[in-house]
């Protein structure tokens, strides 16, 4: 498979705290690759490189290098507004704006893109049922997002983020704050996604690793220590450490 992101000695610090040492990982095109290691190993602030999302935050720095199709997004020429259009992010805590349903898609859209009315009824329409949400959802489009469940209210940030037409998803524990049923339903969305898009989801859930993802990657204390083939990584690790994590001997 192509590769889609290269990390390439990635570093970060918060302030003068390094948080991540010298990450090198290839990620693959149209592909799932779950980040897996314990509380605190670095694994969010690893993903919030790829957009440049935590540029929202005082002395927070990333050195080295993050290539998307081989292009450094931490160049500062890049433009930062078309970088987090091509990479969606999707939180732990559904996020939701406080407004309509169809607003919340609309109001992405219309950041983006000059759309007449009905490409953008058409547009929210695609994105609701791209995200397996329209069926619940098309009777209710005036009411506010915020009153949908906890799991329909992720799909909701899952379909905003859709419907700009990334190229890239990721997925920060995405499933942590929604009740098995919809978590359900949101791996079974992340082996649909996978189809048109790269995705990288954050998991302390090593099941869910197992189940939705094609690749791996284990974090321990800044370091990536593994990452390969999930069958691979969960069955034959090729580091002590991988195991133990593994096999739940720490974490």
């Amino acid at each position: 498979m192509a590769t889609k992101i290269s990390a390439r000695n990635l570093s970060f610090f918060y302030g003068s705290h390094q948080a991540l040492f010298d990450n090198c990982l290839d990620i693959e095109e149209r592909r799932v690759t779950a980040v897996i290691g314990p509380s605190g190993c670095g694994k969010s602030t690893h993903l919030r490189i790829y957009n440049r999302i935590f540029e929202l935050y005082r002395d927070q720095r990333a050195s080295g290098e993050l290539l998307i199709d081989g292009v450094n997004i931490l160049d500062p020429q890049i433009d930062v507004l078309e970088l987090r259009r091509k990479v969606g992010m999707i939180f732990q805590k559904p996020t939701p704006f406080p407004m309509s349903v169809f607003e919340n898609i609309a109001y992405a859209l219309k950041l983006h893109f000059k759309l007449p009315r009905k490409e953008l009824q058409q547009r929210v329409e695609q994105a609701l049922r791209a995200a397996s949400l329209w069926d619940e959802v098309k009777d209710k489009l005036k009411n506010s997002g915020l009153a949908l469940s906890g799991g329909q209210q992720q799909r909701l940030c899952i379909a905003r983020a859709i419907a700009v037409e990334p190229e890239i998803l990721l997925m920060d524990e995405p499933t942590s704050a929604i009740d098995p049923v919809a978590t359900l339903k949101i791996e079974e969305l992340m082996l649909d996604l996978k189809e048109k898009y790269t995705i990288v989801v954050v998991t302390h859930n090593m099941q869910q690793a197992a189940r939705v993802s094609d690749n791996t990657a284990f974090f321990f204390k800044g370091h990536i220590i593994e990452d390969g083939p999930t069958a691979r990584i969960f069955t034959n690790p090729k580091q002590k450490k991988t195991e133990e994590y593994i096999t739940g001997r720490f974490g």
